[in-house]
């Protein structure tokens, strides 16, 4: 038997602040340090804003408004049935912006945050200053190498297409979220897979993982990625996409990354109207904000002040 868990297992403590933001509709879980400028973080599957929390402090610190959120359906966030289709998650975005009371925001996104990023910029491009993302690919380039590279980006996505299964959430969850734990070792680079960090935060999104309907809700966005394809919401969704991205956007991506290889991520350049740059990083996998934090702290701090 699982132990039950509750939301309170994401209020970590840290010099930072805990607060909920009401966006779109919903009720977000929102980590907060710093004034200024606003940077807004948003994290991949399968974490929780506790991603970022060795940059939000680094980022306040240097002069800006830090806030990391929940995604809908994560963490202590509300976990509506629906919503997770790609409009509505861009829509939290650009509501979570309007709510902090901000006008437009950095945005900086992980994993499938990343992608919520792109399409954010391409959705609602007065909200967004400038864009960094890592270990995620541009939704149309990774619609793209799904279908053209069956031994390479479909292979990689072999985990991810089992979420396709009903009721794959409670495999998910099974023995304390241990599947959680070994997407994160697969994923994530060697280097840093062998840490006692690792282990103490491998533990912590598979705790969070475990609050009742964050699996489901975490899922639901790759089933729609998935039902959509063959339905009208879909196909206006990828012709929207088209817009290009007019942010000005910094993608990092390790080059270990084995859940979007970096051959796929790296076509992403072709959607940027604006200053676009392609940084690979040696020996990193699909968390290098967590197995490199010093360097992606530099590397969005370089970005995000010179705009």
């Amino acid at each position: 038997m699982n132990p039950s868990v509750d939301d309170t297992c994401v209020m970590i403590d840290g010099p930072w602040s805990h607060r909920f933001v009401s966006a779109n509709g919903t009720r977000f879980h929102v980590v907060e340090t710093g004034t200024g400028p606003l940077v807004l973080f948003l994290h991949g599957f399968p974490e929780f804003w506790y991603a970022w929390h060795h940059q939000l402090t680094a980022i306040a610190d240097a002069g800006f408004r830090a806030v990391a959120v929940d995604l809908r359906g994560y963490g202590a966030s509300d976990k509506p049935p629906r919503g997770y289709d790609g409009y509505t998650m861009a829509g939290d975005v650009a509501g979570l912006i309007r709510a902090l009371g901000e006008r437009s925001a950095h945005l900086v996104g992980a994993g499938y945050g990343g992608m919520i990023g792109w399409a954010t910029a391409a959705f609602h491009p007065k909200l967004v200053r400038r864009l960094v993302v890592l270990g995620a690919a541009h939704p149309l380039r990774l619609r793209a190498a799904l279908a053209t590279d069956p031994r390479g980006q479909l292979a990689a996505a072999g985990p991810v297409l089992k979420f396709q299964l009903p009721r794959f959430e409670h495999i998910l969850t099974r023995n304390n979220a241990a599947l959680v734990g070994e997407y994160m070792a697969m994923w994530g680079g060697p280097d840093w897979v062998g840490t006692d960090e690792y282990r103490d935060y491998e533990r912590c999104c598979r705790e969070a993982m475990r609050i009742p309907q964050a699996a489901f809700c975490a899922l639901e966005t790759y089933r729609w990625a998935a039902r959509s394809a063959l339905r009208l919401q879909g196909y206006r969704f990828v012709k929207q996409l088209q817009t290009p991205i007019t942010a000005p956007t910094l993608q990092l991506h390790g080059a270990l990354d084995t859940a979007v290889l970096p051959r796929t991520a790296q076509g992403s350049g072709r959607y940027a109207q604006a200053e676009y740059e392609w940084r690979l990083l040696p020996d990193v996998g699909h968390f290098p904000h967590q197995e490199q934090p010093e360097l992606i702290t530099g590397e969005i701090l370089r970005w995000i002040k010179t705009g």
